[in-house]
């Protein structure tokens, strides 16, 4: 089949939609970062004032890159700590009338590290893994704070890069409380309220048992499914309340849904450009930064449109449409959310290639964010190579650009790739060499290109903080559990505490003067650079991977149907 323009036409709509309020949004986040008054001031103030008195935050104290990034590290390991002892012991906890028993020890520790690092990825199943204390007090409070030190992050990082001698970036406390309580909070209730209104459920009783017309008897799991979806896709966290995530229709009941959930996996990335132009008051820059992370994903999504156009409905839901479930599938691994509302296992393979693109090149606008700190990465790098091709000291926004930021640029584009690649092969050599099949290590049913791809997949996943998956894999192991979880560690932290770095090194300095010969970073030429370092990088990085996984599923496809 073919794509028709009734298909098109609405994925055409559902991207325009979060465009559009890509800048009133965008205004507001730059509002509440900059400590200017709002709108929803006489509402959320209160609350905001209330959870920094009883934390005994001082507001009023800076902190330099260490000491925000220890922050950072210390409210994720309590976090961590409290969770984890949360859905070990959740079986003699109240409020699980299902009689759901605790994780198992592996399995908890992949669970919480995945939602800690805003990752999501989902070695169970919600509804029959999780008790209702652990979908809201571990999972849907994770999916808040995560994202909310995300967002803080790069507004530290957005504070040093404007910054003149700046010692300071801010308070991580004060950042991440305005994140979730003045950004992510009132979109939160709006969205879940409309989830709600469509029929999504949002109840403590247990699961409802029904006589089919055969006269057999079904669970049908429910519980407080609206307010968890409306974080987890506005945080791009991904995580879903039941197993098939938003292909299920308590998670996306109607076209509506549908729609809106779509706009609230974007809409905060593309916002986030926004906000990054208004508070370096560089308006040209923004728009470069938007051209460009458009130019790499809109290839992208004509490429899946077109492949699952052109296929089968296997992994599909017909309410929902193949054109909608490879734009979803698209979006949900550049923007580094996760979600699925179509089995990404059955994708075409070039599809499949589309989305671990997404994830490899993990800058295209990206997690809530930290798609801005991966971007900003790839602009340093530009700025150097663009200032030693016309013999001049690389600049950006003013400050000139030196080994120390080029190796911090550095270390996270080689940490990437290594933990992927890296972390694949050892899989690829652990399964080989598996001598009995019949062993917990035999997770590939599908030992070709394809399961390669399987594999290949899931550490993408973990390493870009993604959450999503090729779910052909058995990896509720021992193996895929220790080792993604150690993936997401790295993959989280690493690449947000060296940017910090980073750009607490340029805040420190004083701006030159602009002359004639000052490279300018918020020009079309400067942004085609930028797009052909992403792009250069990318292909020269995992061209070999992708030939060995779907490029090479695709050919041998293409070699049997002829």
């Amino acid at each position: 089949m073919e794509a028709t323009s009734s298909e098109v036409l609405p994925v055409i709509f559902v991207l325009a939609v979060p465009i559009a309020t890509s800048l009133p949004l965008g205004l507001y986040m730059a509002r509440v970062f900059s400590g200017q008054r709002t709108f929803l001031d006489f509402v959320l103030a209160p609350v905001e004032r209330v959870i920094l008195s009883l934390a005994a935050i001082n507001t009023t104290q800076g902190m330099d890159w260490k000491r925000y990034s220890s922050a950072l590290l210390l409210s994720n390991a309590c976090m961590w700590i409290v969770s984890f002892l949360v859905v070990s012991f959740q079986g003699i906890l109240p409020l699980n009338p299902d009689g759901i028993a605790g994780m198992e020890a592996t399995l908890a520790f992949h669970t919480i590290t995945s939602f800690v690092t805003n990752t999501n990825l989902q070695h169970y199943s919600g509804e029959t893994g999780l008790s209702y204390l652990s979908q809201m007090i571990v999972i849907t409070f994770l999916q808040f704070m995560t994202a909310a030190a995300g967002i803080a992050a790069a507004i530290a990082i957005v504070r040093a890069l404007g910054g003149n001698g700046l010692e300071t970036l801010g308070n991580f406390y004060l950042d991440t409380t305005r994140a979730a309580v003045r950004v992510l909070l009132p979109l939160a209730v709006v969205v879940a309220a409309v989830l709600m209104s469509q029929g999504a459920p949002m109840t403590f009783e247990g699961a409802e048992r029904a006589t089919t017309l055969e006269g057999a008897e079904q669970i049908i799991a429910r519980g407080p499914v609206a307010a968890e979806v409306a974080i987890k896709q506005l945080g791009t966290n991904g995580g879903g309340y039941f197993g098939p995530n938003s292909t299920h229709p308590y998670e996306n009941p109607t076209p509506l849904s549908n729609l809106l959930e779509n706009w609230s996996i974007l809409a905060i990335p593309m916002a986030m450009v926004v906000t990054v132009a208004a508070m370096l008051r560089r308006w040209r820059l923004g728009v470069m930064l938007f051209a460009t992370m458009l130019a790499l994903y809109l290839p992208l999504v004509s490429v899946a449109v077109q492949q699952e156009t052109s296929g089968s409905m296997e992994g599909k839901e017909v309410r929902i449409g193949a054109a909608a479930s490879a734009f979803w599938a698209a979006s949900t691994t550049a923007t580094s959310n996760g979600s699925i509302n179509a089995m990404h296992d059955s994708l075409a393979p070039l599809s499949g290639l589309v989305l671990m693109i997404g994830m490899w090149l993990n800058n295209i606008f990206g997690g809530v964010g930290v798609g801005f700190i991966n971007m900003l990465v790839y602009v340093v790098v530009t700025a150097f190579v663009a200032g030693m091709m016309v013999g001049r000291t690389p600049e950006l926004l003013g400050k000139k650009v030196e080994a120390h930021e080029v190796k911090l640029a550095s270390l996270v584009l080689v940490l990437h790739p290594l933990l992927i690649l890296g972390g694949t092969a050892v899989a690829c050599t652990v399964w080989v060499t598996t001598v009995d099949p019949g062993t917990t290590l035999a997770w590939l049913k599908n030992p070709g290109p394809h399961g390669f791809s399987e594999m290949l997949y899931e550490f993408s996943s973990a390493s870009a903080n993604n959450g999503s998956g090729f779910e052909g894999l058995g990896d509720n192991t021992s193996f895929w559990n220790l080792m993604t979880g150690l993936a997401m560690l790295l993959g989280r932290y690493i690449p947000i505490i060296a940017p910090l770095a980073l750009a607490a090194s340029l805040g420190r300095k004083v701006s030159a003067r602009q002359t004639e010969g000052t490279l300018s970073t918020d020009t079309f030429t400067f942004g085609f650079t930028l797009w052909a370092v992403v792009v250069i990088v990318g292909v020269l990085t995992f061209m070999p991977a992708a030939v060995l996984g779907p490029i090479g599923e695709h050919l041998s496809m293409t070699a049997i149907a002829k």
